[in-house]
């Protein structure tokens, strides 16, 4: 039995409505679809395709007013109103095929030519029509048969057509548009031509007219002018152009935006969108998250890092990004925005949304230093740990010290500062000596940077997890997730040819690095360190390797003395052999704190809170005391192999399933068959299985609409 590939958005934009902020404003003409608002932002979501409801119906009574044209019928002599019908677009939906074809004869009788159904098909046990494609009457061509009287060639090969299939909503929507024909278009054909028993006509009625309105017309406007230059839209557009309110877009940029969300949605069962837009229809703000994002923030979302950088530095496209670490310590996307600028009020629609959406809080939010985006942050997410990253704050140096006639000495005053002090107290003294020693002490940027030392200094930072994001040695950087693919002059509709490209690259590498951590074999152990091999075992291979850096340099710590005794509170002194300036050795000291009594141990350099694993002077002492095993609390789940399907074992919805929410039905089916899907890659005995089972239970969900029908 034939499957619709689509899923319905109503139900998509109703799991977002869950958020108590957010109601849902009722159109007398709805059908289902929605338009939502957060205050008084109109917006329009997966489900819907209408602006703002009062501006719709503004439009109507204009469009009433505007395009009624008088047409005269030369046969009756009567001046015929009509309607001028806009050209079809991917993801225009209708309550019907009757009214889908309906439209499509319109504005076919509105340009010049006729409509025939090319194709239809239909479901095998009900026979109820899924999908069809119409075009126009020149298509293709006529089959030569053998007779007396062979007619005249009218067919030209047109290839102008839409296709168009039925949703699980059970509305029609468009996917496909072809408006190019290969052929002089007739003169508008106001006047249909009279058959006996027509079945279709194109009807002219203020309901349709309402309806066909409602359907087609709501499409989101380029703030570059993309609309019919002679509508007050236009005018308003123009005058609006380069407003800090509006989505900075050229010309057929919001197309592409549309066409791209609505492909998505066709091929990406749990894709969701969401569009910001004022009451003149212009876009301010765009939210979307495909289904694999969705599931890696509900893994990886207890550490985020937003990226805006594409703002701040003046990109072509206004990108904002939400990024993770996995389980192998990879950067993984957990959704996009495109806002409007870099205003208090643009930040918050885009964190409510993700929260909304998301349904996730994280625990620790990273972000390039920016005042509006800290206050949005601080207004969505009061509870999380919002940070700077180090990573931006020491690629700027160059730009705002580089003019400075000691900049070489200021620089590696600044890096020994941040990367060199392991208390707070080192770090106010090796700062004192660089803003005073090198007259830097008036230096706006450097003031503002100590003034907010405690949101990026890693000695201040040493409370929080971070999982990797947070760089407290240098050369540990982060990277944005589209590095490689956007540059500043990269245009909106090539970077959304990219941002597939990119994903398919990154889901890749998480599945080979899924693969390669199943082989993982104790041929790679480097010591005889028990440390070591137990987490071959349990960890991710890239996280192994991390961690198997830390057993190795074990080495080179040569003397762990104890110091201290409180109780059960021991302090260790561990003396490191370091490389330090010129390449020379040098001898550090670092306190560890051990409580004998529970098995917690904390260095004061904070490997564990900043990368999500012990260090090697943690490792000195507990080797010191005896210990063999890492304590279970310092092996975080996380970085298992394992962790997928740890994860859901613990956060599966194996109780009561919501009979409305398809969301939710959508979200664990995915996981349960991402279990099936990395077992399966095991071997090529696991393969066989695994592809044996996932037929047979498809065959059985085929089984039970074939029922229902």
């Amino acid at each position: 039995m034939e499957r619709n590939e689509s899923v319905d958005e109503d139900v998509q934009a109703s799991a977002y409505l869950e958020n108590d902020e957010i109601r849902e404003r009722d159109d007398p003409m709805s059908d289902g679809g929605c338009t939502l608002r957060i205050g008084e932002e109109a917006l329009v979501c997966s489900s819907g395709h209408e602006i703002d409801v009062e501006f719709c119906q503004n439009e109507q009574r204009k469009s009433e007013e505007e395009e009624t044209r008088g047409e005269f019928d030369e046969q009756s002599g009567l001046l015929v109103e009509r309607k001028e019908f806009e050209a079809p677009a991917v993801g225009m939906e209708f309550e019907s095929y009757d009214d889908a074809y309906n439209y499509y004869n319109c504005y076919a009788t509105e340009v010049g030519f006729r409509v025939r159904v090319k194709n239809s098909w239909f479901k095998r046990s009900s026979k109820e029509k899924y999908g069809a494609v119409l075009c126009c009457s020149s298509q293709g061509f006529k089959r030569i048969n053998d007779v007396n009287r062979v007619r005249k060639e009218t067919r030209t090969g047109c290839p102008a057509m839409i296709r168009m299939r039925q949703v699980d909503s059970k509305r029609w929507r468009v996917v496909e548009v072809i408006l190019d024909h290969n052929h002089l278009l007739g003169c508008k054909l106001y006047k249909s031509v009279k058959r006996t028993g027509t079945k279709r006509k194109c009807v002219s009625s203020p309901v349709s007219d309402a309806k066909t309105i409602k359907l087609y017309r709501a499409h989101v406007i380029d703030n570059g002018n993309n609309v019919n230059p002679d509508s007050t839209l236009n005018k308003k557009s123009q005058n609006s152009a380069g407003s800090p309110d509006l989505l900075s877009l050229k010309r057929g940029d919001s197309a592409a935006i549309y066409n791209y969300f609505c492909r998505m949605q066709l091929t990406n069962p749990n894709f969701f969108y969401l569009m910001d837009v004022n009451d003149e229809g212009q876009l301010r703000n765009v939210f979307w998250a495909d289904a694999f994002s969705k599931v890696s923030c509900s893994y990886f979302g207890d550490v985020i890092f937003i990226d805006n950088s594409y703002i701040s530095g003046k990109f072509e496209i206004p990108l904002v990004t939400f990024t993770g670490v996995n389980h192998h310590g990879q950067t993984t996307l957990l959704s996009c925005g495109l806002l409007a600028g870099e205003t208090v009020e643009s930040y918050h629609w885009l964190l409510k949304v993700w929260l909304g959406v998301m349904k996730c809080s994280p625990q620790t939010i990273v972000t390039d230093r920016c005042k509006p985006l800290e206050a949005a942050i601080s207004q969505v997410f009061p509870r999380s740990h919002h940070k700077f990253s180090l990573t931006h704050i020491m690629r700027k140096i160059p730009e705002k010290l580089g003019g400075l006639h000691n900049y070489d000495g200021v620089r590696k005053a600044f890096t020994k500062a941040v990367y060199e002090t392991l208390k707070v107290v080192e770090f106010e003294a090796a700062w004192g000596y660089m803003v005073h020693n090198f007259g830097v002490i008036d230096n706006e940027w450097l003031r503002s940077l100590y003034e907010e030392r405690t949101k990026w200094a890693p000695v201040y930072l040493k409370d929080t997890f971070f999982a990797g994001i947070a760089a407290a040695h240098p050369g540990k950087t982060l990277n944005p997730f589209f590095e490689r693919y956007v540059h500043k002059q990269t245009p909106l509709k090539e970077f959304l040819d990219k941002y597939e490209l990119a994903l398919q690259k990154k889901h890749r590498e998480e599945t080979l690095s899924d693969l390669e951590s199943l082989t993982l074999n104790t041929a790679e152990l480097k010591t005889k360190c028990s440390f070591e091999t137990q987490l071959s075992r349990i960890y991710t291979k890239d996280m192994f390797k991390k961690f198997q850096v830390e057993v190795e340099e074990m080495y080179s710590c040569f003397s762990t003395t104890q110091v201290h005794v409180d109780g059960p509170f021991v302090i260790f002194l561990v003396k490191e052999r370091v490389q330090g300036e010129s390449n020379r050795r040098e001898i550090r000291d670092f306190e560890v704190l051990y409580n004998r009594s529970v098995g917690e141990v904390r260095c004061i350099c904070s490997c564990f809170n900043f990368y999500g694993y012990l260090c090697r002077h943690a490792l000195c002492v507990l080797n010191f005391n005896g210990v063999e095993e890492i304590p279970l609390r310092y092996i975080l789940p996380r970085w298992r192999k394992d962790y997928k399907r740890l994860h859901f074992a613990d956060n599966g919805l194996t109780g009561f399933v919501d009979g409305t929410d398809r969301v939710q039905w959508f979200d664990q089916l995915y996981k349960n068959a991402l279990q099936v899907v990395e077992e399966g890659a095991v071997s090529l005995d696991h393969y066989k299985v695994a592809m044996q089972v996932l037929q047979e239970s498809l065959d059985k969900v085929h089984s039970v609409e074939e029922k229902q029908d």
